[in-house]
């Protein structure tokens, strides 16, 4: 990694309406700490404002509603106690002189009745079902066949979407970035594998983005279009998702989303098959964050030759609150212990040390 490469990962630059102090992004990581009520907790502030050196957080999924809920754990911001829980984490962070973004999210089919108020099917864009199994009350359980949205729900979910915007805000948060990949909700709109409805949110591809862009517009209302970022994931192939034609899907989304002045396009370039991000960049117009298990070097190049203006980074975040200091200074990072990523207490979530921890255990 070149001196030039890395200053420019470590160096200021505006998003949107935020001045951020470095090019790195902390990814949105489900970690399933969450409260009664699923509320976040104090244990959650402290896990966040212990990473607060990045250039932006962006908060793990919360459900925009009992609807969208699809892990044990996961917290939303539908409820007093929901924003309440997320404030103490935005004003943690705040105090450490981070910036922080909540993720709105709704899993669609990829939840289970039994997550689900009253035993409630969960719902898709068409009754289709995902391969898998997803952990429930019960254990294990495969994923249930789907209930189709009927059309005249489909705004009544646009604004869930809308009033967790609105409770992000009253939450203190610097902005939100809308989940629109890996296999959730509007994914499930957007690609033709998993939308096969014949009204005007399927067939055409404008129609399958109509649902992202009604939510877009509705969250854009609450926020400003300069605190508000989408996130894609155009090859992700997890939960047997698909599209015929990804390239020309994803170039029509990112080029609607241009319009828009948003604060970034924060694109998942893991997954299947051949695909143009730089074409996705260029549609898009914005700022645009790479993520895929980027190494600090290649994060730098990519930045250097201008196929990222920013780099997200998922468990080296995880595994290293100082991840910042490090790369500064060209040290080794913690080793990630998987068994921990999900569910559990302080243990592989805020006890990972940071350098000057690790050193002192070591003179001890």
């Amino acid at each position: 990694m070149t001196d030039i490469g890395l200053d420019l990962l470590l160096s200021r630059t505006q998003v949107g309406k935020l001045s951020l102090k470095n090019r790195m992004i902390m990814a949105p990581m489900t970690r399933s700490r969450a409260g009664a009520g699923d509320a976040a907790t104090p244990l959650m502030a402290e896990y966040y404002s212990q990473r607060a050196s990045a250039g932006l957080i962006i908060s793990e999924g919360s459900q925009v509603s009992a609807q969208g809920k699809g892990y044990l754990r996961t917290p939303g911001i539908f409820t007093p106690e929901q924003i309440t829980g997320w404030k103490q984490v935005s004003d943690a962070v705040h105090a450490e002189g981070g910036q922080i973004f909540l993720q709105l999210w709704h899993v669609g089919r990829l939840s289970h009745p039994l997550v689900q108020v009253n035993g409630a099917q969960p719902v898709a864009p068409s009754a289709i079902k995902a391969d898998g199994e997803i952990y429930t009350p019960e254990g294990l359980k495969p994923y249930e066949l789907p209930r189709a949205l009927e059309l005249d729900e489909i705004s009544g979910v646009v604004a869930d979407f809308r009033q967790a915007a609105v409770n992000a805000k009253l939450a203190g948060f610097d902005g939100v970035e809308i989940h629109g990949a890996n296999g959730y909700l509007i994914d499930q709109f957007l690609r033709d594998g998993t939308n096969q409805r014949t009204d005007a949110y399927g067939g055409s591809i404008e129609n399958r983005a109509r649902f992202l862009k009604e939510v877009v517009e509705s969250v854009i209302e609450v926020f400003g279009a300069s605190r508000v970022g989408v996130r894609l994931s155009p090859i992700f192939s997890y939960f047997s998702m698909s599209d015929s034609n990804p390239q020309a899907t994803f170039d029509y989304a990112a080029r609607m989303l241009s319009r828009y002045g948003l604060a970034y396009l924060h694109i998942v370039e893991l997954g299947e098959g051949p695909f143009d991000f730089l074409e996705l960049k260029r549609r898009f117009g914005g700022t645009y964050i790479a993520n895929g298990g980027y190494s600090a070097e290649r994060a730098a190049t990519a930045i250097s030759r201008g196929e990222a203006d920013l780099v997200a980074f998922g468990t080296p975040f995880l595994a290293n609150p100082d991840l910042v200091e490090r790369f500064k200074r060209g040290q080794a990072l913690n080793t990630p212990d998987a068994s921990t990523f999900y569910q559990g207490d302080e243990r592989g979530y805020t006890d990972y040390p940071t350098l000057a921890e690790a050193q002192a255990g070591q003179q001890a």
